[in-house]
């Protein structure tokens, strides 16, 4: 059995082969690609915490990245200790707990406004009409970003993630506009050191730290945009991925949904049951440092390996009964927002819009149906989800 993340035919299943690769090829390696895998809840765990062997230098995913292309960007998923450190440290500063709590009422208003549409149709797209403008329009706010950018950025973002099948290439529509999106932010930043607004990039204008040596330490303008490039993508991505896997994982269980409306306060739980059951992001790719070697095989230095915490998160022997759906499942750990170093600085924020998402959603919608039949697939090497999931109301 193959793994190849740019197959469009993986992407709509990619679970059985999972299923093989934990019993039958724990390590694995695709000479086709030209990279390893493991599959397995305690070799990905391992892997994830072990950032002196596992490099994040060349990305978190498959692709072929150019990363000279953002050299003038710096970002810490291209990072190691003690450079990624620094930055974290730097970043974690200003987009600290309180600022993400702060945004609750605005994400509840901003779900009421989006809803009151889809409730006057009695139904519509889940995804392209509530889970995607959503986390969009909750980074822009948070950013910063000008009322009337916004349409030209959503552009581009959606531009930037365009992958064509079956090819680890990324083409140069998606690059150009990563490039414009990196102009942009360049732009913005040098609009708003002139215009300061109460937003997170002029709190990260003024973030500072001490360093090792006494000294103390501030962004670049290229970190800074670099940073909001990420939290542009990364955070979009992963909220409107989760939120129309959860509406067709409840529309499947419709018991569960019932169970949620009647019981908010289980929202939350839920939620981690379907970054279990169907993580956003698939995999996290490393490069390894040295030779390793994984169930009597040494994978040399300079090698690619996928870390596939999607498989992780339904190994039988981290998760009893794994591939059941269950929202009431005790989960310590499932390393859908990574682990180690690199566990997602945004993990929060996508867990706040998430559960008022859902919480406001169930207001609106107590029972709703799904056209699983004109669902459409996202197709990006390490994304699970949906860019469209039909719905309607049902009176049972």
């Amino acid at each position: 059995m193959e793994l190849n993340p740019f197959s469009y035919e993986f992407h709509e299943n990619p679970y059985p082969v999972y299923a093989w690769l934990r019993e039958h090829a724990p390590l694995y390696y695709n000479p086709q690609l030209d990279f390893y895998a493991l599959s397995r809840f305690q070799d990905v765990w391992s892997a994830l915490l072990d950032w002196r062997t596992y490099s994040s230098r060349e990305g978190v995913t498959l692709e072929r990245i150019d990363t000279t292309l953002f050299e003038a960007t710096p970002m810490m998923i291209f990072m190691d200790p003690p450079k990624h450190d620094r930055l974290r440290r730097l970043v974690s500063s200003a987009f600290t707990p309180r600022r993400i709590a702060a945004l609750e009422p605005f994400v509840r208003e901003l779900c009421e406004k989006l809803l009151a549409s889809l409730r006057a149709h009695g139904g519509g797209d889940f995804v392209s009409e509530f889970a995607a403008p959503l986390p969009r329009e909750v980074i822009f706010t948070l950013l910063g970003v000008p009322s009337e950018d916004r349409v030209q950025l959503r552009e581009w973002m959606d531009r930037a993630l365009e992958r064509d099948p079956d090819t680890p290439a990324i083409p140069a529509r998606a690059i150009e506009a990563s490039m414009n999106l990196i102009r942009y932010w360049f732009q913005l930043l040098d609009t708003l050191r002139r215009r300061p607004n109460d937003g997170l990039i002029c709190a990260l204008f003024d973030a500072e730290i001490d360093t090792d040596d006494g000294a103390r330490t501030r962004l670049t303008d290229g970190e800074i945009a670099g940073f909001c490039a990420l939290l542009g993508a990364a955070g979009n991505e992963t909220v409107t991925r989760l939120l129309g896997n959860a509406a067709v994982l409840f529309h499947r269980h419709p018991e569960a949904w019932q169970l949620l409306c009647q019981e908010p306060q289980r929202i939350p739980r839920a939620l981690e049951e379907v970054l279990r059951y169907w993580p956003p992001s698939q995999y996290q790719a490393r490069t390894v440092t040295t030779d390793v070697e994984w169930y009597g095989t040494t994978v040399p230095a300079g090698a690619r390996i996928l870390l596939l915490n999607a498989a992780a998160t339904r190994d039988p022997r981290a998760f009893a009964d794994p591939d059941r759906f269950d929202i009431e499942r005790q989960i310590p750990l499932h390393l859908s927002f990574g682990y180690g170093i690199h566990f997602c600085l945004g993990a929060s924020l996508a867990r706040l819009e998430a559960r008022v998402a859902m919480e406001e959603f169930a207001r609106s919608f107590p029972r709703f149906e799904v056209d699983e039949a004109q669902c459409v697939r996202a197709h990006m090497s390490n994304v699970h989800g949906f860019d469209h999931v039909p719905f309607r109301a049902t009176s049972r």
